[in-house]
């Protein structure tokens, strides 16, 4: 069994994160029209008031002590109460399908109560399964499904409630 540990960014690892955003938009270059720009890499904008906001809480993905991807939560939400959402969230493709996405998710349900909304573009057809399997699974059923449209594209939504807190 490998060890997973959902780990708070520090400062020093902002860069890192910068870094892990370039595989993020080449996952979602999927679905969306993103393009590579002159120089090879997707045009990211700046982040650094995204990182330097209080809600946005990063998180660096190991397992077995290596870097496996990343995770955000901040109060950018679109759901009426909520307090809490997953901003990004890459999981590297090999780790994808062993656990690892769960355990992030439940992780940081555990460590910040409170209302959630988590909602992925339609067109992402594997989160559309992996939020569909595991939403009713951590939450026992008391969620509450919105259709939505962001920037164009239909979205769901899952709006719950996490009470549970690991000190």
């Amino acid at each position: 069994m490998p060890t997973l540990e959902l780990h708070p960014a520090q400062r020093d690892e902002l860069e890192t994160l910068e870094n892990l955003m370039q595989f993020y938009m080449y996952d979602f270059s999927q679905w969306l029209p993103l393009k590579l720009a002159a120089h090879g890499f997707f045009p990211i904008q700046s982040k650094a008031e995204y990182w330097r906001h209080p809600a946005t809480q990063p998180f660096l993905i190991r397992v077995d002590d290596e870097l496996a991807g990343f995770v955000t939560v901040d109060s950018e939400t679109h759901i009426d109460g909520a307090e809490h959402n997953i901003g990004y969230f890459f999981l590297a493709r090999r780790f994808r399908g062993q656990g690892v996405a769960q355990f992030v998710v439940s992780a940081l349900l555990s460590r910040i109560p409170g209302q959630w909304q988590i909602f992925h573009i339609d067109a992402n057809l594997p989160a559309q399964r992996f939020w569909a399997k595991l939403i009713p699974e951590l939450t026992g059923g008391a969620f509450t499904l919105y259709q939505r449209e962001m920037d164009g594209y239909p979205c769901t939504f899952y709006a719950l409630h996490s009470a549970f807190s690991v000190a």
